[in-house]
């Protein structure tokens, strides 16, 4: 009988969890067992710089956009920056294009987000104090009937 291509769960920690010792465990026992306390040690190091360390964020927003069609995901990190070499490939001029129009919009989205909340709490807090900028406009003529 073939493998099914859908595996069982299994309790695997969390990526961000995970530890050398994990790791190791998934090393074959007999050839674990091969290796003496100084090669362990190595290992160990190794895996120890290898596994990314979490850096605290400033801002760290996610969340998913469901369409009919498809399922989309946002993600913006603002934190400080501590990785130790800039990236080793410079990207494709559309790839530059396309992050410099992705940028743009949503300068532009988070740009009219907030103007249109500064604009409704202004409206708001004009109403509430009675300031009408219009005398005799729409709100008077309602009045009257």
């Amino acid at each position: 009988m073939k493998d099914s291509p859908i595996k069982e769960q299994v309790n695997l920690p969390n990526y961000r969890t995970r530890t050398p010792e994990y790791y190791l465990q998934q090393i074959e026992p007999n050839i674990l067992a091969s290796f003496n306390t100084e090669q362990l040690q190595v290992i160990i190091n190794i895996l120890t710089q290898a596994i990314p360390q979490p850096s605290p964020k400033i801002v760290d927003f996610r969340f998913n956009i469901d369409l009919i069609f498809s399922r989309f995901y946002l993600v913006l990190f603002v934190g400080k920056d501590r990785r130790k070499r800039n990236r080793q490939y410079i990207p494709e001029r559309l790839a530059r294009i396309g992050n410099a129009i992705a940028v743009v919009m949503l300068l532009l989205g988070a740009n009219l987000v907030i103007s249109g909340v500064i604009l409704l709490f202004a409206y708001l807090l004009k109403s509430a104090v009675g300031i009408d900028f219009f005398p005799g406009h729409i709100s008077d003529s309602v009045k009257e009937l």
